[in-house]
């Protein structure tokens, strides 16, 4: 007779293979474990501080006037269509992008309660100012996660 947390275990085992299951063939690259989760946490500080554009829509109109970021893209999208130009206008623009691969976990990071396709992070917030502290937090984990994204394109590619 198991414990409880071994039944917790088991079954949180069982849902990340189910998310691995749902993956586009599109999703490359993929962010292991480890970027997932420090991906998820620059996205869950910028949506803190509204540095976040969340949805396709937003975040297409965002890259094609211009600006920077790094876009993230849950890979369990159906049907697929929806996301496919994302990738190719992060390409043209120098933008580095990422699949994640859920898209619920993507919305909980960005401090919504639907799922989301795709959200851009961005290094400064749309209106108003952030605190010079804030700024550097939020530009080093930026950078971090930046750097780790091209390190893992170039290792593909």
């Amino acid at each position: 007779m198991g414990s409880d947390s071994e039944t917790e275990k088991t079954a949180q085992k069982e849902r990340e293979k189910k998310k691995l299951l749902a993956l586009a063939p599109i999703a490359k690259p993929l962010a292991g474990k480890k970027l997932c989760k420090r991906t998820l946490k620059l996205v869950r500080r910028a949506a803190e501080h509204k540095c976040l554009k969340r949805g396709v829509k937003e975040v297409v109109k965002t890259i094609r006037r211009g600006n920077k970021g790094i876009c993230v893209i849950a890979g369990n999208i159906s049907p697929i269509d929806v996301i496919t130009h994302v990738p190719v206008l992060c390409e043209e623009a120098d933008i580095p992008y990422i699949y994640v691969p859920s898209k619920e976990d993507l919305a909980n990071a960005g401090a919504t309660k639907r799922p989301t396709c795709c959200v851009l992070v961005q290094t400064k917030p749309a209106k108003g100012e952030l605190s010079q502290e804030a700024l550097e937090k939020l530009k080093g984990e930026y950078d971090q996660v930046a750097s780790d994204i091209s390190e893992l394109a170039n290792s593909m590619f």
